[in-house]
């Protein structure tokens, strides 16, 4: 049984990426290639652009079209006290209609300040407008906007980068911490492989036949928590809500009867669709780990925790970057590729400089059969 110590590394700071590179698809892409028996891993370096030499025609890549919120504000609270405000999400009713009318005018927020401020209490965000403090939920805060979430959100917000990032975000952030082709507003982090793609890229891959199809997963603010207990089997993962359309099951199921590969851009793609094929084999009757049930469209929220011993129903490749030591990403790569397959990865990435987390690099990793027989928490 793997512990959290399993999953630490040595990184050197200078090896975590500050800014994004000028040109999206001109960042390195390692390629780790499934070890032959008793062998390490083949590794080989490239640019991004030559990911198009790795796919086949018939493969499927799926995306994740969540668009990052402006979703950090500053201010202060009636007794003039300072307060930090992360949104975490929108607050939706069950019908997945936003509450207090189709303007969306509530969500769900972390709030940072010196004394937790009590319900019906209002904070002034921005020193543009006021929000008031509803019931508490989990860690979250309620808060009530006084116009459309989203109107307030884009005018007055400031991108949320992530912890590691230490520079003010700038125009250029604005444009490169999110995706050429996101989509639907809802997430605080972007879906980081996703980065690397630009428009000339996605064209080539038209031309050599590979398919592209998206899902969405509006990714929390909790991707940045860290796990916090040496045994892994205790750490509760944070939720997030995802929706499989029609379109992309219908992609998927097409792509695996004629023999092509599904292949998650990042890992929140991976989540969603093991999600999905999660829920839907604990529904049906074909419970074998490995079924291989055909994808129905899918909207839900999702805790999934991945670790080696996992059995991956959908995700034969995936593309994601380097990841944070001791983080649950660096636990669900090893369950897809094995441990020491990634362990040997990350040797290599740092002994070779390249450039870590969101802003980083990124590698292409291949399932590996035997990986799941690793001990599972």
């Amino acid at each position: 049984m793997y512990t959290l110590s399993d999953f630490d590394f040595n990184l050197p700071e200078a090896l975590i990426a500050q800014y994004a590179l000028p040109e999206r698809s001109a960042s390195r892409l390692l390629h780790v290639g499934p070890p032959a028996a008793a062998a390490t891993p083949a590794l080989t370096d490239h640019r991004f652009a030559d990911l198009v030499s790795f796919l086949r025609p018939g493969d499927l890549l799926v995306f994740n079209d969540t668009k990052v919120l402006k979703a950090r504000f500053f201010g202060t609270k009636e007794s003039g006290g300072q307060v930090e405000v992360l949104i975490e999400r929108l607050v939706e009713d069950p019908a997945g209609t936003p509450r207090n009318g189709t303007g969306g005018t509530t969500a769900l927020a972390q709030v940072r300040a010196s004394k937790s401020p009590r319900p019906g209490t209002t904070l002034r965000l921005a020193d543009a407008f006021d929000v008031v403090v509803g019931e508490r939920v989990g860690q979250f805060y309620t808060l009530v906007f006084p116009a459309p979430c989203l109107d307030l959100i884009e005018q007055y917000g400031r991108l949320p980068l992530p912890p590691y990032i230490q520079h003010t975000p700038d125009a250029s952030d604005e444009t490169r911490y999110q995706t050429v082709y996101a989509a639907n507003p809802g997430a605080v982090a972007a879906p980081t492989a996703g980065l690397h793609f630009d428009e000339a890229l996605l064209a080539a891959l038209d031309a050599a036949g590979v398919g592209r199809a998206t899902l969405t997963l509006h990714v929390g603010a909790g991707t940045f928590q860290p796990v916090r207990t040496e045994n892994i089997a205790e750490h509760v993962m944070h939720s997030e809500s995802y929706e499989i359309p029609p379109a992309l099951a219908d992609a998927i199921n097409a792509t695996r009867a004629a023999g092509g590969r599904v292949i998650a851009v990042g890992t929140t793609s991976m989540r969603a669709l093991e999600s999905a094929a999660r829920d839907q084999a604990e529904t049906s009757e074909a419970l074998a780990a490995d079924a291989l049930l055909p994808l129905r469209p899918h909207r839900a929220e999702t805790d999934i925790f991945i670790t080696p011993g996992y059995r991956f129903r959908v995700v034969d490749c995936l593309i994601t970057n380097f990841h944070l030591p001791k983080s649950t990403l660096m636990m669900l790569v090893s369950a897809f590729s094995g441990v020491e397959t990634i362990r040997a990865a990350y040797r290599h990435a740092i002994a070779q400089q390249y450039r870590f987390f969101s802003y980083g690099d990124a590698m292409f990793l291949t399932r590996t059969p035997e990986a799941h027989s690793d001990a599972q928490v």
